[in-house]
């Protein structure tokens, strides 16, 4: 499998992962953080056009397919160990999912920047991305080592 078909599929598969887990979370909690994942409300050209869930979702996996594919390529070219190869994924999606949450502010619908709660399941999330990402990455020819 080339490092492209391997990329896209794991981040595909973690991507989906992380929205089942966000969608639950805000189903039970009432927590709007799976509409923090979809939101584009800050993205110019997106920001004035009515999208549907299902364009907002197909968006967030383009990305998180784009993330997998960077990622495979990144750790085929590192020696690292295979543990360190997972952990280092899992730094990578904490790191976005920190970089990502203050976007809450730029949008009416999204949770409050200062929701605690909010703030812990959505990193929750991007560490069980990370690790799915990362185990995905790692599994069978390619990345282990």
């Amino acid at each position: 499998m080339t490092a492209i078909a391997k990329g896209s599929f794991t981040g595909l598969l973690a991507g989906n992962l992380l929205g089942l887990f966000l969608n639950l979370v805000e189903s039970v909690t009432g927590l709007k953080v799976y509409i923090l994942l979809l939101n584009v409300d800050y993205i110019p050209f997106l920001k004035d056009i009515k999208v549907s869930e299902i364009i907002e979702f197909l968006l967030h996996l383009i990305v998180s397919m784009v993330l997998g594919v960077l990622l495979h390529i990144y750790l085929i070219k590192k020696d690292f160990p295979i543990k360190q190869k997972v952990r280092f994924v899992v730094k990578v999606s904490l790191l976005i999912g920190l970089f990502l949450y203050p976007t809450t502010m730029l949008s009416d619908r999204t949770p409050e920047i200062s929701s605690a709660y909010s703030f812990f399941f959505w990193m929750v999330g991007h560490g069980l991305y990370g690790v799915a990402l990362g185990k995905l990455l790692i599994y069978g020819k390619g990345v282990r080592g």
